[in-house]
């Protein structure tokens, strides 16, 4: 539940930042291309963090979850490693994103 609360404020406060961003953007007369700039920016950043901390619930709660396993059968390690290696997968594919969309910058 905790959890669930903390991420619905991390959304709100992004949501917040970028409808601030919009406004100050009205009022700078920012050019086309810099406000793509900077949403190409806020998405890499975004991709990268989100995947990270996706990433590091999953290999939390797989790699404890192997610990106990392995406690009991010692021959499952092998499977745990792998589940806990797909996990940290999840964070290589957020940062190919955020290098694609640099890129673009």
């Amino acid at each position: 539940m905790v959890l669930k609360l903390r991420l619905w404020g991390v959304v709100l406060s992004a949501v917040l930042v970028l409808a601030m961003f919009s406004g100050a953007n009205a009022q700078s007369g920012m050019a086309e291309g810099e406000m793509r700039d900077v949403g190409i920016a806020i998405a890499a950043a975004l991709s990268l963090g989100l995947a990270c901390l996706g990433a590091g619930y999953a290999i939390a709660h797989a790699s404890s979850a192997v610990m106990g396993a392995v406690a009991e059968k010692s021959e499952l390690f092998a499977w745990g490693l792998v589940l806990v290696a797909l996990a940290e997968g999840v964070a290589l594919y957020g940062l190919v994103i955020a290098f694609i969309l640099v890129g673009k910058l």
